[in-house]
């Protein structure tokens, strides 16, 4: 397919590096491509920036088939632009598809797409330390009806928004909530797909967290409320005597590329690492008997987030001395250090972006 091109003729002043938040500002252009059964997937274009006009009806708004990839462009030392294992996000990408009846994308093509859009938006890729381009590809359903079936028609966009740290809190300990009153996702649902009906499931419990304090909930097993699975927006790692603990992709946990490759690199290096049930009653446990080392989340948007309180029913645990802990710092910085460029890539994980001179 031909990517057609239409330019800004009045681009927008460029973001403050130092003042850019997460997720509030977006840049000149975005990608669309259209699919009908006829057709296919068809009609590439990179345009300006501008609302899809959608018909009151359109089935998206009524019954949710939609999903989408989050991912980054790192801006290194030197100046180059690169992406993070984005070929993991295209392939997750088709996976979520499938769990909600979209047609899958060419992999290739959309990766190609994306790269382009960065290319032409290269300006608004931020040069502060440990800011990014965030990329968020995205498919709804379109047709415009009423009725419980998927859709015929999608709209595939991705818009971009030069972003600082997720968290207000930054790299710094987060309190995390557990509940056992609410779920998110079961076995043989939506749990393991990257779709709207995820996050929307886990917005109540989040309000709860905060209006208690807490920045984010952990989710347990939605069966017997007993087996951790991940919290909202990342997946969670524990330091026990040592070894690196996560719970095992089940179907209700998001199999994130940020987790994937924290065990990367643990087995790179020869650490323990175990992937394998763990309860919430095992976890109270080894931070009585002082074997509970660390807790930490991971994920796109905030990369490694260290966890200093948890809180279950009417107990608050700290986690280590309340502080970032060795191994959470450790993995950071490799991981970081990969994206921006300052250190070796072992993996191939980094992906260069040609731009436009």
């Amino acid at each position: 397919m031909d990517l057609k091109i239409e330019r800004v003729k009045s681009p927008k002043k460029l973001a403050d590096d130092s003042n850019l938040g997460f997720g509030q500002i977006f840049t000149d252009h975005m990608f669309n491509m259209d699919y009908t059964p006829e057709s296919g997937w068809h009609n590439p274009r990179i345009e300006p920036y501008g609302p899809i006009v959608m018909d009151p009806a359109t089935m998206v708004l009524h019954y949710g088939q939609a999903i989408f990839e989050g991912l980054k462009a790192y801006r290194t030392r030197s100046g180059k632009i690169q992406l993070f294992r984005p070929e993991r996000n295209m392939a997750r990408f088709n996976r979520s598809a499938q769990l909600v009846c979209i047609p899958e994308v060419d992999e290739a093509f959309a990766l190609d797409a994306l790269k382009r859009l960065i290319a032409i938006e290269q300006d608004w890729v931020p040069r502060a330390p440990e800011t990014s381009l965030y990329i968020r590809p995205t498919i709804v359903a379109m047709d415009p009806y009423l009725g419980v079936r998927p859709s015929h028609t999608y709209r595939f966009f991705i818009i971009v928004s030069p972003v600082g740290a997720y968290y207000p809190e930054g790299f710094n300990p987060v309190k995390i909530w557990v509940t056992d009153k609410y779920v998110r996702a079961v076995r043989g649902g939506l749990g393991e797909a990257k779709t709207p009906a995820n996050y929307a499931a886990s917005l109540y419990g989040a309000e709860v967290a905060k209006k208690a304090g807490y920045t984010q909930v952990l989710w347990l097993d939605a069966l017997e409320h007993r087996s951790i699975e991940e919290v909202g927006t990342m997946n969670i790692f524990f330091v026990i005597r040592g070894e690196l603990v996560t719970p095992p992709l089940g179907g209700s946990i998001l199999p994130g590329i940020t987790r994937d490759s924290v065990l990367a690199l643990a087995r790179h290096w020869d650490s323990p690492v175990a992937e394998r049930p763990i309860t919430i009653e095992e976890i109270m446990a080894t931070h009585e008997n002082g074997s509970l080392e660390e807790i930490f989340g991971s994920g796109t948007a905030a990369v490694i987030s260290p966890v200093s309180h948890l809180a279950w029913r009417d107990e608050v645990l700290t986690v280590g001395d309340g502080g970032v802990g060795p191994m959470a710092h450790k993995f950071y910085k490799a991981i970081t250090d990969i994206q921006y460029g300052r250190a070796e890539d072992p993996f191939g994980w980094v992906v260069a972006v040609e731009v436009e001179k």
